[in-house]
């Protein structure tokens, strides 16, 4: 329950607190976020139900998951386009993304895909958004696995870096995947496959590229997992 608690506190606007935050409550938590990301999920599918033209509908649920996650995941995936994007050593892109300013291959990383989650959200079925979000948060575990180490030696990511068992998100992708197979049909579990093949591409990247993994990343990987899984289940 403290790992629950803490994954509400962290990726939610909640007023919870927690005492105090270690290795292992950080553990904890990155294994139990699909858990909050089903909560979103549920309340982007309460959004969706709303009388608004379809397109509207899709907008205003991407503005409230953005509101109630405080934009954190957003933030991070233009942190680490625009970082992928410079030129330079590790420390010149870890410089770049820590800025405050967003550059143009955050701006175009943003409108992508917020513009994909906003199209797909109002013809995916409520099953199949509450599976996109859930599978936004495995992510996190996915990107936290032993052997990946942080890209700094402070931050989230130093925090969260390498906690992970490889079969904790693993044993998530496995059982979203059956669950999208059920209740969404093939694509779903197709679409969740395919955005964990999208998330092991981009930590082994940035891996490369920065050193290590960072909170951005962590959010980036949310955001394109959850956009990845929504666009499948729009197929037909």
């Amino acid at each position: 329950m403290t790992g629950l608690r803490l994954a509400l506190s962290w990726l939610t606007v909640l007023p919870l607190h927690v005492d105090s935050v270690d290795t292992r409550a950080a553990r904890s938590a990155i294994a139990v976020a699909p858990v909050v990301g089903a909560l979103l999920g549920l309340l982007a599918a309460g959004v969706l139900w709303l009388p608004f033209p379809p397109l509207l509908a899709g907008v205003l649920a991407v503005g409230v998951l953005a509101l109630v996650t405080r934009g954190m995941h957003l933030d991070g995936l233009a942190d680490t386009a625009d970082g992928l994007g410079c030129y330079g050593p590790p420390e010149r892109a870890l410089a770049v993304m820590k800025g405050g300013d967003v550059g143009p291959f955050g701006v175009v990383a943003l409108i992508v895909v917020l513009g994909v989650e906003a199209v797909a959200l109002p013809s995916v079925p409520w099953a199949g958004v509450v599976l996109a979000l859930a599978a936004g948060r495995t992510a996190f575990g996915a990107c936290c696995v032993r052997g990946v180490p942080a890209a700094r030696l402070d931050g989230l990511g130093a925090l969260v870096a390498g906690t992970q068992p490889w079969w904790v998100p693993a044993g998530w992708a496995v059982l979203l995947a059956a669950a999208g197979l059920v209740a969404v049909g093939p694509r779903a579990a197709v679409g969740v496959v395919v955005a964990a093949a999208v998330v092991a591409l981009l930590v082994a990247h940035t891996r490369r590229r920065f050193g290590g993994v960072t909170g951005d990343v962590l959010g980036a990987a949310c955001e394109l997992t959850t956009a990845v899984v929504l666009a499948a289940c729009t197929l037909s």
